[in-house]
Protein backbone atom coordinates (compact mmCIF):
# COMPACT_ATOMS: atom_id res chain seq x y z
CA UNK A 1 0.00 0.00 0.00
CA UNK A 2 1.34 3.38 -0.96
CA UNK A 3 2.40 5.53 1.96
CA UNK A 4 -0.22 8.16 1.20
CA UNK A 5 -3.10 5.76 0.51
CA UNK A 6 -5.77 4.78 3.05
CA UNK A 7 -9.01 2.88 2.92
CA UNK A 8 -10.84 5.98 4.10
CA UNK A 9 -10.14 9.64 4.80
CA UNK A 10 -12.11 11.63 7.36
CA UNK A 11 -11.88 15.42 7.16
CA UNK A 12 -12.53 17.09 10.50
CA UNK A 13 -12.28 15.68 14.01
CA UNK A 14 -15.28 17.23 15.75
CA UNK A 15 -18.46 15.47 16.85
CA UNK A 16 -19.31 13.86 13.50
CA UNK A 17 -15.70 13.40 12.35
CA UNK A 18 -14.81 11.60 15.56
CA UNK A 19 -17.74 9.26 15.03
CA UNK A 20 -16.74 8.60 11.41
CA UNK A 21 -13.19 7.74 12.50
CA UNK A 22 -14.42 5.44 15.28
CA UNK A 23 -16.90 3.57 13.13
CA UNK A 24 -14.62 3.17 10.10
CA UNK A 25 -11.63 1.93 12.12
CA UNK A 26 -13.74 -0.45 14.20
CA UNK A 27 -14.99 -1.97 10.96
CA UNK A 28 -11.40 -2.70 9.96
CA UNK A 29 -10.54 0.16 7.61
CA UNK A 30 -7.24 2.00 7.68
CA UNK A 31 -8.24 5.62 8.23
CA UNK A 32 -6.52 9.00 7.93
CA UNK A 33 -8.14 11.64 10.15
CA UNK A 34 -7.29 15.16 9.01
CA UNK A 35 -7.67 18.20 11.27
CA UNK A 36 -6.77 21.70 10.12
CA UNK A 37 -5.80 22.91 13.61
CA UNK A 38 -3.52 21.86 16.44
CA UNK A 39 -3.72 18.67 18.44
CA UNK A 40 -5.27 18.76 21.91
CA UNK A 41 -4.57 15.67 23.98
CA UNK A 42 -7.15 14.48 26.46
CA UNK A 43 -6.44 15.68 30.02
CA UNK A 44 -2.84 16.80 29.36
CA UNK A 45 -3.82 19.78 27.23
CA UNK A 46 -6.82 20.99 29.25
CA UNK A 47 -4.81 23.88 30.62
CA UNK A 48 -7.64 25.68 32.42
CA UNK A 49 -9.70 22.72 33.60
CA UNK A 50 -8.72 23.10 37.25
CA UNK A 51 -8.69 26.89 37.43
CA UNK A 52 -11.12 29.07 39.35
CA UNK A 53 -12.09 32.60 38.40
CA UNK A 54 -9.48 34.12 40.71
CA UNK A 55 -6.73 32.27 38.84
CA UNK A 56 -7.21 34.51 35.81
CA UNK A 57 -5.76 38.03 35.66
CA UNK A 58 -9.19 39.45 34.79
CA UNK A 59 -11.33 36.88 36.61
CA UNK A 60 -12.06 35.02 33.40
CA UNK A 61 -13.67 37.94 31.61
CA UNK A 62 -12.60 39.72 28.42
CA UNK A 63 -10.17 42.58 28.13
CA UNK A 64 -10.32 45.64 25.92
CA UNK A 65 -7.38 44.27 23.94
CA UNK A 66 -9.32 41.06 23.27
CA UNK A 67 -12.37 43.06 22.20
CA UNK A 68 -10.30 45.12 19.76
CA UNK A 69 -8.68 42.02 18.22
CA UNK A 70 -11.81 39.91 17.88
CA UNK A 71 -14.68 41.83 16.28
CA UNK A 72 -16.76 38.67 15.73
CA UNK A 73 -16.07 36.72 18.91
CA UNK A 74 -16.90 39.79 21.02
CA UNK A 75 -20.53 39.57 19.87
CA UNK A 76 -21.26 36.82 22.39
CA UNK A 77 -19.89 34.63 25.18
CA UNK A 78 -17.01 32.88 23.28
CA UNK A 79 -14.66 35.79 23.93
CA UNK A 80 -13.24 35.38 27.44
CA UNK A 81 -10.01 34.53 29.22
CA UNK A 82 -11.06 31.00 30.07
CA UNK A 83 -11.41 29.73 26.50
CA UNK A 84 -9.03 32.15 24.80
CA UNK A 85 -7.27 30.37 21.96
CA UNK A 86 -9.96 27.70 21.61
CA UNK A 87 -12.12 29.74 19.24
CA UNK A 88 -10.85 30.67 15.79
CA UNK A 89 -9.00 33.95 15.34
CA UNK A 90 -11.05 35.75 12.71
CA UNK A 91 -8.01 37.83 11.74
CA UNK A 92 -6.27 34.69 10.45
CA UNK A 93 -9.48 33.12 9.17
CA UNK A 94 -11.69 35.99 8.02
CA UNK A 95 -14.97 35.84 6.12
CA UNK A 96 -17.20 38.34 4.35
CA UNK A 97 -20.54 39.45 5.77
CA UNK A 98 -22.80 40.71 3.00
CA UNK A 99 -25.33 40.31 5.79
CA UNK A 100 -24.34 39.76 9.39
CA UNK A 101 -23.43 36.19 10.36
CA UNK A 102 -21.82 35.30 13.68
CA UNK A 103 -19.48 32.40 12.86
CA UNK A 104 -17.91 30.87 15.97
CA UNK A 105 -15.49 28.08 15.02
CA UNK A 106 -13.07 25.72 16.74
CA UNK A 107 -10.07 24.67 14.66
CA UNK A 108 -8.31 21.99 16.69
CA UNK A 109 -8.54 18.25 17.27
CA UNK A 110 -11.96 17.65 18.78
CA UNK A 111 -13.37 20.86 17.29
CA UNK A 112 -16.45 22.13 19.03
CA UNK A 113 -17.00 18.77 20.76
CA UNK A 114 -14.81 20.35 23.45
CA UNK A 115 -16.92 23.49 23.55
CA UNK A 116 -20.51 22.41 22.90
CA UNK A 117 -23.50 22.79 25.21
CA UNK A 118 -24.07 18.98 25.18
CA UNK A 119 -27.86 19.18 24.94
CA UNK A 120 -28.80 15.99 23.07
CA UNK A 121 -32.27 15.39 21.65
CA UNK A 122 -33.75 13.08 19.06
CA UNK A 123 -35.68 14.54 16.19
CA UNK A 124 -39.31 13.45 15.86
CA UNK A 125 -41.34 12.08 12.98
CA UNK A 126 -42.90 15.55 12.79
CA UNK A 127 -39.47 17.04 12.08
CA UNK A 128 -38.62 14.66 9.25
CA UNK A 129 -42.03 15.17 7.63
CA UNK A 130 -42.10 18.95 8.07
CA UNK A 131 -40.92 20.02 4.63
CA UNK A 132 -43.27 17.82 2.64
CA UNK A 133 -46.16 18.66 4.97
CA UNK A 134 -45.58 22.40 4.53
CA UNK A 135 -44.71 22.21 0.84
CA UNK A 136 -41.36 23.81 1.59
CA UNK A 137 -37.86 23.19 0.16
CA UNK A 138 -37.47 19.41 -0.46
CA UNK A 139 -38.55 16.32 1.42
CA UNK A 140 -36.15 14.52 3.72
CA UNK A 141 -35.13 11.21 2.10
CA UNK A 142 -35.35 9.50 5.50
CA UNK A 143 -37.85 9.25 8.34
CA UNK A 144 -37.58 8.82 12.09
CA UNK A 145 -37.73 5.03 11.88
CA UNK A 146 -34.65 5.05 9.61
CA UNK A 147 -32.63 6.85 12.26
CA UNK A 148 -34.18 5.48 15.48
CA UNK A 149 -31.85 2.45 15.83
CA UNK A 150 -28.85 4.67 15.15
CA UNK A 151 -29.98 7.16 17.77
CA UNK A 152 -30.03 4.26 20.24
CA UNK A 153 -26.61 3.11 19.07
CA UNK A 154 -24.88 6.45 19.57
CA UNK A 155 -26.73 7.26 22.80
CA UNK A 156 -25.51 4.06 24.44
CA UNK A 157 -21.90 4.83 23.57
CA UNK A 158 -21.87 8.60 24.12
CA UNK A 159 -23.83 8.49 27.37
CA UNK A 160 -26.91 10.72 27.47
CA UNK A 161 -28.56 11.39 30.82
CA UNK A 162 -32.24 12.21 30.79
CA UNK A 163 -35.77 11.29 31.75
CA UNK A 164 -38.36 9.41 29.70
CA UNK A 165 -41.40 11.60 29.11
CA UNK A 166 -43.44 9.73 26.49
CA UNK A 167 -43.83 12.69 24.12
CA UNK A 168 -44.19 12.18 20.36
CA UNK A 169 -42.68 15.60 19.64
CA UNK A 170 -39.49 14.70 21.55
CA UNK A 171 -38.90 10.92 21.41
CA UNK A 172 -37.34 9.20 24.40
CA UNK A 173 -33.92 7.61 24.06
CA UNK A 174 -31.46 5.28 25.75
CA UNK A 175 -30.82 7.32 28.87
CA UNK A 176 -28.54 7.20 31.86
CA UNK A 177 -30.21 8.36 35.11
CA UNK A 178 -31.30 12.01 34.79
CA UNK A 179 -29.90 14.94 36.66
CA UNK A 180 -32.46 16.50 38.95
CA UNK A 181 -34.45 19.71 38.80
CA UNK A 182 -33.92 21.89 41.84
CA UNK A 183 -36.76 22.75 44.21
CA UNK A 184 -37.85 25.89 42.36
CA UNK A 185 -37.73 24.20 38.96
CA UNK A 186 -39.81 21.27 40.22
CA UNK A 187 -42.54 23.57 41.51
CA UNK A 188 -42.52 25.68 38.35
CA UNK A 189 -42.75 22.52 36.23
CA UNK A 190 -45.76 21.31 38.20
CA UNK A 191 -47.46 24.68 37.88
CA UNK A 192 -46.92 24.82 34.12
CA UNK A 193 -48.32 21.31 33.66
CA UNK A 194 -51.39 22.16 35.74
CA UNK A 195 -52.07 25.67 34.41
CA UNK A 196 -51.73 24.60 30.76
CA UNK A 197 -53.77 21.39 31.07
CA UNK A 198 -50.86 19.06 30.50
CA UNK A 199 -50.12 20.52 27.07
CA UNK A 200 -46.80 22.06 28.11
CA UNK A 201 -44.00 20.19 29.81
CA UNK A 202 -40.83 21.12 31.64
CA UNK A 203 -38.19 18.60 32.69
CA UNK A 204 -34.46 18.22 33.10
CA UNK A 205 -32.39 18.60 29.93
CA UNK A 206 -31.09 15.57 28.06
CA UNK A 207 -27.38 16.10 28.19
CA UNK A 208 -24.21 14.28 27.10
CA UNK A 209 -22.81 14.27 30.65
CA UNK A 210 -22.68 10.77 32.06
CA UNK A 211 -24.27 10.19 35.45
CA UNK A 212 -22.82 6.68 35.73
CA UNK A 213 -19.17 5.85 35.10
CA UNK A 214 -18.14 4.16 31.85
CA UNK A 215 -15.01 2.27 32.96
CA UNK A 216 -14.66 0.60 29.56
CA UNK A 217 -14.06 4.11 28.17
CA UNK A 218 -12.04 5.35 31.18
CA UNK A 219 -14.77 7.92 31.83
CA UNK A 220 -15.89 8.96 35.32
CA UNK A 221 -19.39 10.24 36.03
CA UNK A 222 -20.05 13.98 36.11
CA UNK A 223 -18.58 15.84 39.09
CA UNK A 224 -20.98 18.81 38.84
CA UNK A 225 -18.16 21.30 38.32
CA UNK A 226 -19.80 23.06 35.35
CA UNK A 227 -16.44 23.63 33.66
CA UNK A 228 -17.20 21.52 30.61
CA UNK A 229 -16.04 24.11 28.09
CA UNK A 230 -12.53 23.99 29.63
CA UNK A 231 -12.11 20.29 28.86
CA UNK A 232 -13.11 17.60 31.33
CA UNK A 233 -10.22 15.62 32.87
CA UNK A 234 -12.78 13.09 34.10
CA UNK A 235 -14.13 12.43 30.62
CA UNK A 236 -17.57 13.03 32.06
CA UNK A 237 -19.00 14.62 28.95
CA UNK A 238 -18.93 13.25 25.44
CA UNK A 239 -16.21 14.65 23.21
CA UNK A 240 -13.91 13.35 20.52
CA UNK A 241 -11.06 13.31 23.04
CA UNK A 242 -12.93 11.46 25.77
CA UNK A 243 -14.80 8.90 23.69
CA UNK A 244 -14.54 8.41 19.93
CA UNK A 245 -10.84 9.15 19.38
CA UNK A 246 -9.61 6.69 22.05
CA UNK A 247 -11.90 4.04 20.57
CA UNK A 248 -10.51 4.65 17.08
CA UNK A 249 -6.90 4.69 18.31
CA UNK A 250 -7.45 1.42 20.16
CA UNK A 251 -8.03 -0.38 16.85
CA UNK A 252 -4.55 0.47 15.54
CA UNK A 253 -6.19 1.54 12.29
CA UNK A 254 -6.11 5.31 12.74
CA UNK A 255 -3.59 7.91 11.64
CA UNK A 256 -4.26 11.40 12.98
CA UNK A 257 -2.73 14.34 11.13
CA UNK A 258 -3.29 17.79 12.69
CA UNK A 259 -2.36 21.09 11.00
CA UNK A 260 -3.83 19.70 7.77
CA UNK A 261 -6.05 22.09 5.82
CA UNK A 262 -7.98 20.14 3.19
CA UNK A 263 -8.22 22.43 0.18
CA UNK A 264 -10.11 20.19 -2.20
CA UNK A 265 -11.49 16.76 -2.89
CA UNK A 266 -9.56 15.24 -5.78
CA UNK A 267 -12.06 14.10 -8.39
CA UNK A 268 -11.53 11.50 -11.12
CA UNK A 269 -13.86 12.59 -13.92
CA UNK A 270 -13.41 9.32 -15.79
CA UNK A 271 -14.49 7.16 -12.85
CA UNK A 272 -16.86 9.87 -11.58
CA UNK A 273 -15.56 9.33 -8.07
CA UNK A 274 -13.18 11.00 -5.67
CA UNK A 275 -9.68 9.61 -5.45
CA UNK A 276 -8.62 11.49 -2.31
CA UNK A 277 -7.91 14.97 -1.01
CA UNK A 278 -5.35 17.73 -1.30
CA UNK A 279 -3.88 19.02 1.96
CA UNK A 280 -2.10 22.27 2.73
CA UNK A 281 0.12 21.86 5.77
CA UNK A 282 -0.79 24.75 8.07
CA UNK A 283 2.75 24.91 9.49
CA UNK A 284 5.12 24.48 6.53
CA UNK A 285 2.68 25.56 3.79
CA UNK A 286 3.57 22.52 1.68
CA UNK A 287 0.91 20.72 -0.36
CA UNK A 288 0.32 16.97 -0.13
CA UNK A 289 -2.07 14.48 -1.70
CA UNK A 290 -3.68 11.56 0.10
CA UNK A 291 -5.78 8.97 -1.67
CA UNK A 292 -8.55 6.73 -0.40
CA UNK A 293 -11.47 4.58 -1.52
CA UNK A 294 -13.95 6.65 0.44
CA UNK A 295 -13.94 10.20 1.83
CA UNK A 296 -16.03 11.51 4.72
CA UNK A 297 -16.39 15.29 4.95
CA UNK A 298 -16.96 16.32 8.57
CA UNK A 299 -15.18 19.66 8.67
CA UNK A 300 -18.32 21.35 10.10
CA UNK A 301 -21.22 22.65 8.03
CA UNK A 302 -19.65 25.64 6.34
CA UNK A 303 -16.11 24.31 6.04
CA UNK A 304 -17.29 21.08 4.39
CA UNK A 305 -19.17 23.22 1.89
CA UNK A 306 -16.11 25.43 1.42
CA UNK A 307 -14.09 22.32 0.49
CA UNK A 308 -16.75 21.21 -2.00
CA UNK A 309 -16.93 24.68 -3.54
CA UNK A 310 -13.18 24.63 -4.00
CA UNK A 311 -13.23 21.17 -5.64
CA UNK A 312 -13.78 19.87 -9.19
CA UNK A 313 -14.16 23.38 -10.59
CA UNK A 314 -12.96 22.29 -14.05
CA UNK A 315 -16.15 20.19 -14.31
CA UNK A 316 -18.59 22.16 -12.16
CA UNK A 317 -17.67 25.85 -11.84
CA UNK A 318 -19.43 26.09 -8.49
CA UNK A 319 -17.71 23.03 -7.07
CA UNK A 320 -18.16 19.31 -6.46
CA UNK A 321 -21.78 18.57 -5.61
CA UNK A 322 -23.08 21.77 -7.20
CA UNK A 323 -24.93 20.24 -10.16
CA UNK A 324 -28.29 20.78 -8.43
CA UNK A 325 -27.63 24.46 -7.83
CA UNK A 326 -28.19 23.97 -4.09
CA UNK A 327 -24.61 23.77 -2.82
CA UNK A 328 -24.08 26.66 -0.41
CA UNK A 329 -27.77 27.43 -0.13
CA UNK A 330 -30.39 26.95 2.62
CA UNK A 331 -28.19 28.08 5.52
CA UNK A 332 -29.99 27.51 8.81
CA UNK A 333 -29.35 28.00 12.52
CA UNK A 334 -31.55 28.19 15.61
CA UNK A 335 -32.65 31.70 16.46
CA UNK A 336 -32.52 32.54 20.14
CA UNK A 337 -32.12 35.36 22.68
CA UNK A 338 -35.90 35.69 23.09
CA UNK A 339 -37.66 34.58 26.25
CA UNK A 340 -38.36 35.74 29.79
CA UNK A 341 -36.87 35.90 33.28
CA UNK A 342 -38.03 36.82 36.74
CA UNK A 343 -37.60 36.56 40.50
CA UNK A 344 -38.80 33.75 42.75
CA UNK A 345 -39.93 34.32 46.32
CA UNK A 346 -40.46 31.94 49.22
CA UNK A 347 -37.42 29.68 48.88
CA UNK A 348 -34.92 31.71 50.89
CA UNK A 349 -34.05 28.69 53.06
CA UNK A 350 -33.43 26.40 50.07
CA UNK A 351 -30.30 25.74 48.01
CA UNK A 352 -29.04 23.03 45.65
CA UNK A 353 -26.15 20.62 45.28
CA UNK A 354 -23.09 21.42 43.17
CA UNK A 355 -22.86 23.26 39.90
CA UNK A 356 -25.16 21.28 37.64
CA UNK A 357 -23.93 21.55 34.02
CA UNK A 358 -27.44 21.33 32.69
CA UNK A 359 -30.79 23.10 32.84
CA UNK A 360 -34.43 22.38 32.19
CA UNK A 361 -36.10 21.90 28.83
CA UNK A 362 -39.56 22.85 27.58
CA UNK A 363 -40.29 21.01 24.32
CA UNK A 364 -42.17 22.49 21.39
CA UNK A 365 -45.90 23.02 21.83
CA UNK A 366 -46.72 25.38 18.94
CA UNK A 367 -48.16 24.16 15.59
CA UNK A 368 -48.74 20.66 16.91
CA UNK A 369 -51.73 18.86 18.45
CA UNK A 370 -54.23 21.19 16.81
CA UNK A 371 -52.42 24.43 17.66
CA UNK A 372 -52.14 26.67 14.59
CA UNK A 373 -50.14 29.88 14.50
CA UNK A 374 -49.47 32.51 11.84
CA UNK A 375 -46.04 31.00 11.21
CA UNK A 376 -44.64 27.56 10.43
CA UNK A 377 -42.81 25.21 12.84
CA UNK A 378 -42.02 26.04 16.44
CA UNK A 379 -39.55 26.42 19.28
CA UNK A 380 -38.47 24.90 22.58
CA UNK A 381 -37.00 26.52 25.67
CA UNK A 382 -33.89 25.95 27.69
CA UNK A 383 -33.39 27.55 31.08
CA UNK A 384 -32.69 27.20 34.76
CA UNK A 385 -33.50 28.51 38.21
CA UNK A 386 -30.66 29.41 40.56
CA UNK A 387 -29.62 31.69 43.37
CA UNK A 388 -27.59 34.75 42.50
CA UNK A 389 -23.85 34.31 42.98
CA UNK A 390 -21.15 36.32 44.72
CA UNK A 391 -20.58 38.43 41.60
CA UNK A 392 -24.10 39.87 41.68
CA UNK A 393 -24.53 43.60 42.12
CA UNK A 394 -25.71 44.91 45.47
CA UNK A 395 -27.10 48.34 44.71
CA UNK A 396 -26.94 49.66 48.27
CA UNK A 397 -23.39 48.49 48.96
CA UNK A 398 -20.19 48.97 47.03
CA UNK A 399 -17.28 48.32 49.40
CA UNK A 400 -16.44 47.29 52.94
CA UNK A 401 -17.40 44.66 55.52
CA UNK A 402 -21.15 44.90 54.92
CA UNK A 403 -20.61 44.34 51.21
CA UNK A 404 -18.41 41.30 51.92
CA UNK A 405 -20.96 39.90 54.34
CA UNK A 406 -23.79 40.33 51.83
CA UNK A 407 -21.87 38.41 49.18
CA UNK A 408 -21.04 35.55 51.56
CA UNK A 409 -24.68 34.51 51.49
CA UNK A 410 -26.68 33.19 48.54
CA UNK A 411 -28.56 35.80 46.58
CA UNK A 412 -32.16 35.85 45.44
CA UNK A 413 -33.69 32.99 43.48
CA UNK A 414 -34.20 33.81 39.81
CA UNK A 415 -35.45 31.81 36.86
CA UNK A 416 -35.20 32.32 33.12
CA UNK A 417 -35.99 30.50 29.91
CA UNK A 418 -34.81 31.27 26.40
CA UNK A 419 -36.34 30.00 23.19
CA UNK A 420 -34.61 28.04 20.44
CA UNK A 421 -36.62 28.58 17.27
CA UNK A 422 -36.50 26.79 13.95
CA UNK A 423 -35.22 28.67 10.93
CA UNK A 424 -36.78 27.55 7.65
CA UNK A 425 -34.63 26.43 4.73
CA UNK A 426 -34.56 29.25 2.21
CA UNK A 427 -32.59 29.21 -1.04
CA UNK A 428 -31.80 32.91 -0.66
CA UNK A 429 -29.91 32.29 2.59
CA UNK A 430 -26.56 31.25 1.18
CA UNK A 431 -22.79 31.33 1.26
CA UNK A 432 -20.49 31.69 -1.72
CA UNK A 433 -16.77 31.43 -2.36
CA UNK A 434 -14.97 34.74 -2.62
CA UNK A 435 -11.47 35.09 -4.06
CA UNK A 436 -11.32 38.78 -3.25
CA UNK A 437 -10.34 38.15 0.37
CA UNK A 438 -7.79 35.51 1.40
CA UNK A 439 -7.04 33.93 4.75
CA UNK A 440 -3.61 33.62 6.38
CA UNK A 441 -2.81 30.67 4.09
CA UNK A 442 -3.76 32.48 0.88
CA UNK A 443 -7.04 30.58 0.49
CA UNK A 444 -10.34 32.12 -0.63
CA UNK A 445 -12.97 32.75 2.05
CA UNK A 446 -16.71 32.39 2.39
CA UNK A 447 -19.10 35.26 1.86
CA UNK A 448 -22.38 35.18 3.81
CA UNK A 449 -25.81 36.42 2.80
CA UNK A 450 -28.11 35.07 5.50
CA UNK A 451 -30.93 36.71 7.46
CA UNK A 452 -34.07 35.97 9.44
CA UNK A 453 -37.22 36.02 7.34
CA UNK A 454 -40.80 36.95 8.22
CA UNK A 455 -41.57 33.47 9.58
CA UNK A 456 -38.84 33.62 12.21
CA UNK A 457 -39.65 37.22 13.16
CA UNK A 458 -43.29 36.27 13.74
CA UNK A 459 -42.22 33.26 15.81
CA UNK A 460 -40.08 35.40 18.10
CA UNK A 461 -43.16 37.24 19.38
CA UNK A 462 -44.51 33.96 20.73
CA UNK A 463 -41.08 32.92 22.02
CA UNK A 464 -41.16 35.99 24.26
CA UNK A 465 -44.84 36.09 25.23
CA UNK A 466 -45.23 32.36 25.89
CA UNK A 467 -42.26 32.46 28.25
CA UNK A 468 -43.80 35.38 30.10
CA UNK A 469 -47.14 33.57 30.34
CA UNK A 470 -45.60 30.39 31.75
CA UNK A 471 -43.49 32.14 34.37
CA UNK A 472 -46.36 34.33 35.49
CA UNK A 473 -48.65 31.32 35.68
CA UNK A 474 -46.08 29.69 37.97
CA UNK A 475 -46.12 32.68 40.33
CA UNK A 476 -42.76 34.13 39.34
CA UNK A 477 -42.45 37.81 40.27
CA UNK A 478 -41.22 40.77 38.21
CA UNK A 479 -41.37 38.73 35.00
CA UNK A 480 -39.52 40.46 32.18
CA UNK A 481 -39.88 39.33 28.59
CA UNK A 482 -36.99 40.02 26.23
CA UNK A 483 -36.08 39.89 22.57
CA UNK A 484 -32.41 40.77 22.50
CA UNK A 485 -30.11 41.32 19.57
CA UNK A 486 -29.67 38.08 17.62
CA UNK A 487 -27.41 37.53 14.65
CA UNK A 488 -27.77 34.39 12.56
CA UNK A 489 -25.01 32.03 13.66
CA UNK A 490 -25.26 32.88 17.36
CA UNK A 491 -26.95 29.54 17.99
CA UNK A 492 -23.71 27.86 16.80
CA UNK A 493 -26.01 25.31 15.16
CA UNK A 494 -25.27 26.17 11.55
CA UNK A 495 -26.93 23.68 9.19
CA UNK A 496 -27.71 23.19 5.53
CA UNK A 497 -25.68 24.16 2.41
CA UNK A 498 -25.37 20.54 1.15
CA UNK A 499 -28.79 19.14 1.87
CA UNK A 500 -30.01 15.56 1.62
CA UNK A 501 -32.88 14.80 -0.73
CA UNK A 502 -34.54 12.33 -3.05
CA UNK A 503 -33.60 13.91 -6.38
CA UNK A 504 -30.11 14.90 -7.65
CA UNK A 505 -31.72 17.84 -9.42
CA UNK A 506 -32.76 19.45 -6.12
CA UNK A 507 -30.29 18.18 -3.53
CA UNK A 508 -26.58 17.62 -2.98
CA UNK A 509 -26.75 14.31 -1.08
CA UNK A 510 -28.87 11.18 -1.22
CA UNK A 511 -30.52 9.33 1.66
CA UNK A 512 -27.23 7.82 2.82
CA UNK A 513 -25.34 11.14 2.77
CA UNK A 514 -23.53 10.38 -0.50
CA UNK A 515 -22.82 13.20 -2.92
CA UNK A 516 -24.89 12.48 -6.02
CA UNK A 517 -21.97 13.63 -8.20
CA UNK A 518 -19.34 11.52 -6.36
CA UNK A 519 -20.89 8.53 -4.54
CA UNK A 520 -17.74 7.66 -2.57
CA UNK A 521 -17.85 11.05 -0.82
CA UNK A 522 -20.10 11.27 2.24
CA UNK A 523 -21.09 14.44 4.12
CA UNK A 524 -22.50 13.73 7.59
CA UNK A 525 -22.01 16.97 9.51
CA UNK A 526 -24.52 19.80 9.69
CA UNK A 527 -24.15 20.58 5.98
CA UNK A 528 -26.38 17.61 5.17
CA UNK A 529 -29.44 18.90 7.02
CA UNK A 530 -32.59 19.42 4.94
CA UNK A 531 -34.43 21.32 7.68
CA UNK A 532 -33.46 22.47 11.15
CA UNK A 533 -36.09 21.36 13.70
CA UNK A 534 -35.89 23.40 16.91
CA UNK A 535 -33.82 20.98 18.99
CA UNK A 536 -30.04 20.82 19.26
CA UNK A 537 -28.73 18.91 16.24
CA UNK A 538 -25.51 17.18 17.38
CA UNK A 539 -27.12 13.86 18.35
CA UNK A 540 -28.63 13.68 14.86
CA UNK A 541 -25.20 14.26 13.29
CA UNK A 542 -23.85 11.35 15.34
CA UNK A 543 -26.66 9.02 14.27
CA UNK A 544 -26.45 10.03 10.61
CA UNK A 545 -22.69 9.46 10.65
CA UNK A 546 -22.88 5.98 12.20
CA UNK A 547 -25.60 5.03 9.71
CA UNK A 548 -23.66 6.35 6.72
CA UNK A 549 -20.46 4.53 7.75
CA UNK A 550 -22.35 1.27 8.10
CA UNK A 551 -23.71 1.73 4.59
CA UNK A 552 -20.38 2.84 3.13
CA UNK A 553 -18.46 -0.15 4.47
CA UNK A 554 -21.07 -2.57 3.14
CA UNK A 555 -20.88 -0.91 -0.28
CA UNK A 556 -17.08 -1.02 -0.22
CA UNK A 557 -17.23 -4.76 0.39
CA UNK A 558 -19.58 -5.08 -2.59
CA UNK A 559 -17.09 -3.15 -4.70
CA UNK A 560 -19.48 -0.37 -5.64
CA UNK A 561 -17.44 2.51 -4.18
CA UNK A 562 -13.78 1.64 -4.75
Amino acid sequence: MAENHYDAIVVGSGISGGWAAKELTEKGLKVLLLERGRNIEHIKDYQNAQKESWDYPHRGHRTQEMIDKHPVLKRDYPLNEQTQGMWVDEQKSPYIEEKRFDWFRGYHVGGRSLLWGRQSYRWSQTDFEANIRDGLAVDWPIRYEDLAPWYSYVERFAGISGSKEGLDILPDGEFLPPMQLNCVEKDVANCIKEKFNGQRHMFIGRVANITQAKPEQNRVDCQYRNKCWLGCPYGAYFSTQSATLPAAMKTGNLTLRPYSIVTQVLYDKDKKKARGVEVLDAENHQTYEYTADVVFLNASTLNSTWILMNSATDIWPDGLGSSSGELGHNVMDHHLRAGAEGDVEGYEDKYYYGRRPNGFYVPRFRNINGDNRDYLRGFGYQGRASRERWDREVAELSIGADFKQALSEPGQWTIGMGGFGEILPDHDNHVSLSHEVKDAWGLPVLSFSVELKENELAMRKDMTQDAVDMLEAAGVKNVRGYDREYGVGMGIHEMGTARMGRDPKTSVLNGFNQIWDAPNVFVTDGACMTSASCVNPSLTYMALTARAVDYAVKELKKGTLA
